[in-house]
């Protein structure tokens, strides 16, 4: 693929992975880009690079408008590799470039590469770096998803640069939101913040702010596509996923070892649907975390059910449990279920865990031992139904 033009004189420049299936702890099944810009101006500057592995891509999409020794300024606006990679190659094809980064930035920058000779240009804030027609304007937004995070505005072209916000993990021969369509973009975009800015939801929100302040009709992320068609979609729904907002829905995640725990899970299911919500059941052994995550973005209540295993929980379910930990959902109803042979221990080591995390557990832990009867599994359902008459009235 060619260079392409996002803007008059500015060219999305970056590289195409198009069998990437696991990133960061998350499945990938359509792949990503790793997207730099380059912005031909009296100051040519480059905005973000690519993973190591895609750096020729890039250099012969740069060759095709300049001599990439011509560039004067490289902006990096996140030290994390999958951005930063083709950093030290860049430089020595450009080896007059100022590096424009963040106090965080330049820190993070050093440590990471040990590179004593780069050129840095700390920018606070607010600051703004004028290159000819043009001017860039930074502003940090730490902890989006780490602490050197910024993201460059060009003014002039109602262009936001923001790095990871916004992104998602789609390789695909279109470059803009309107050439892959709202309902892919969207998905994607969910289950990249679902499974990596999830826990940031406040610092988000306060970039939202900010960014409410500026005009934009474009948005050029470090992964997936380009916003210039739904960006009036994606922003309140930005804002939704960072405030924690959810609807009236239920996620039951669940493993089994002889078919009790499943059954227990169905029977809750029944029990929701009876009153009316929505449910989305996902297997361990079939779903991976990372698909779940989506599911729990949006869902006012989740329930997670193990079976006990040498006096505690499954190990897949432990490790459901060690994941949406570290990705801190907030204001949801957490449930835990489970079966046993004799300790019993799994399902209670559920609602600890969930406990643990400020879920809001308003009913009993269910636990039954060897295989639920007729009227056991009733009862469960009589629990789904009371979860669910609670999700409906919050």
């Amino acid at each position: 693929m060619r260079p392409i033009q996002v803007k008059p004189g500015i060219y999305w420049v970056g590289g195409i992975d198009w069998n990437l299936r696991y990133f960061h702890g998350y499945v990938t099944p359509r792949g990503t880009t790793y997207n730099a810009y380059l912005i031909i101006d009296d100051k040519i500057t480059l905005v973000d690079t690519v993973k190591h592995y895609l750096f020729d891509e890039m250099l012969n999409r740069i060759k095709e408008i300049i001599d990439p020794a011509r560039i004067d300024y490289v902006v990096s606006n996140h030290v994390e590799m999958d951005h930063s990679g083709g950093l030290p190659q860049i430089m020595e094809v450009a080896p007059h470039a100022r590096i424009v980064t963040s106090p965080q930035g330049k820190k993070g920058l050093q440590r990471h590469y040990k590179k004593d000779d780069w050129d840095f240009m700390v920018v606070k804030s607010g600051e703004e770096l004028n290159i000819g027609a043009r001017t860039l304007k930074f502003v940090h937004v730490p902890m989006v998803h780490w602490p050197d995070s910024m993201v460059t505005y060009v003014p002039e072209e109602k262009l936001l640069l923001p790095n990871d916000a916004f992104g998602q993990h789609i390789a695909s021969a279109g470059r803009f939101d309107d050439e892959v369509g709202w309902d892919i973009v969207r998905e994607e975009a969910s289950t990249y913040y679902a499974n990596i800015v999830l826990p940031y939801g406040d610092n988000v929100l306060k970039a939202l702010d900010v960014l409410a302040q500026l005009e934009i009709d474009t948005i050029a992320p470090s992964h997936g596509v380009i916003w210039r068609s739904y960006i009036d979609k994606i922003l309140p729904v930005y804002r939704r996923w960072a405030s924690n907002e959810t609807e009236p829905r239920a996620l039951i995640v669940y493993d089994t070892m002889w078919d009790s725990t499943k059954r227990i899970a169905l029977a809750l299911q029944a029990g929701l649907e009876d009153a009316g919500v929505p449910v989305t059941v996902r297997f361990l052994q079939t779903s991976h975390i990372s698909e779940i995550m989506t599911d729990l973005l949006v869902s006012k209540a989740v329930l997670i059910g193990s079976p006990t295993l040498n006096n505690g929980m499954l190990p897949t379910v432990s490790a459901f449990l060690t994941y949406i930990k570290g990705l801190r959902p907030k204001k949801r109803f957490g449930f835990a279920f489970g079966s046993y042979g004799w300790g019993g221990q799994g399902a209670r080591e559920v609602a600890a865990a969930m406990q643990a995390m400020g879920l809001e557990m308003p009913l009993e832990v269910i636990n039954i031992q060897y295989l639920p009867d007729g009227r056991e599994l009733e009862s469960v359902s009589d629990a789904g139904r009371k979860l669910g008459e609670l999700i409906t009235l919050k």
